[in-house]
């Protein structure tokens, strides 16, 4: 999982915290509320910029920081400490799996469904897709071309069609054929927000009616590059929809990728996939690590 050498919103965070420490050579508050700024500004939300300032002042005192550059090393190192959430980064390994997909129209969330689909099956899965989002012009058809492409049958009904019997029949269709992984598609948008949830609610039981023995993913898609917006968007589809974690997309050149930060803080979310650009080999699975280093990274 390769971020690119001063890229997008690592490369800016990291200059913008080099310059701080620049300007102010001497640790104190100054420098703290320097840093408060600038982590702020580059969608970190509030609350999660003021954990990372009150655990950077803490320690600072407990570990006698003396030296800017360690300033940096600490703030990398707190940074990893929030979005690490161990082994909930990984996908479900148990089948057969139902991944159900989340997110608003123009995410990326289609796209996300035939990267995952064909990570699967290249791993060895045989994959089944569901086109549960029945309310958008040609949201079918373009999971279609996605299972074309990737080689997996597609389970469909016309436009306008009742989404959980969508999920009812590709349910049917992967027992009978025992498929591990199947992903279903939702709608991103209904006539209002109660609409759109309530049906997420009824898929839900539909599936943990028709099939309680298989595993479960509720993934939610979030565009990084609407930042502070993903983090509303994360609030609201938890409320209706048990959200096991996120796949960011987007997450190249201008990305605001503070969002992974606040939500993996502010909901204990795991980030599991990342987009990082339109290939179909474009899906990262997601290290924390690797995601914190890559902010100071020269």
């Amino acid at each position: 999982m390769k971020f690119g050498k001063k890229k997008g919103f690592f490369g800016r965070l990291s200059e913008r915290i080099g310059d701080v420490i620049l300007a102010r050579p001497t640790i104190d508050e100054d420098l703290l509320d320097d840093l408060e700024e600038v982590l702020i500004t580059s969608d970190i939300g509030m609350e999660t910029t003021m954990h990372i300032i009150e655990q950077l002042r803490s320690d600072i005192k407990s570990e006698r920081i003396r030296e800017p550059e360690q300033v940096k090393e600490q703030i990398k190192a707190i940074i990893a400490g929030l979005i690490d959430k161990g082994e909930r980064h990984k996908l479900c390994q148990d089948m057969p799996l139902i991944i159900l997909m989340i997110g608003i129209n123009g995410g990326g969330k289609t796209t996300s469904i035939g990267k995952i689909a064909y990570k699967c099956k290249k791993e060895g899965k045989s994959v089944m897709l569901a086109a549960a989002d029945t309310f958008r012009a040609a949201a079918g058809e373009q999971l279609e071309i996605w299972g074309q492409r990737v080689g997996v049958n597609v389970v469909r009904h016309q436009e306008g069609a009742d989404p959980s019997a969508v999920i009812f029949d590709a349910i049917q269709s992967a027992k009978a054929k025992n498929i591990d992984v199947l992903i279903c598609d939702t709608a991103g948008r209904l006539q209002n927000k109660k609409n759109l949830m309530d049906e997420l609610t009824k898929m839900n039981k539909v599936i943990g009616r028709e099939y309680p023995e298989a595993a479960r993913e509720n993934l939610l898609v979030l565009d990084a590059t609407t930042g502070k917006n993903a983090v509303s968007q994360a609030k609201e589809f938890n409320e209706s929809a048990d959200i096991t974690g996120i796949v960011l997309t987007k997450l190249d050149g201008t990305a605001k990728g503070g969002i992974v930060i606040t939500i993996a803080d502010e909901f204990d979310m795991a980030v599991k996939f990342i987009g990082v650009g339109e290939g179909i080999e474009d899906l990262k699975e997601f290290d924390p690590k690797e995601f914190a280093g890559g902010i100071f990274d020269e």
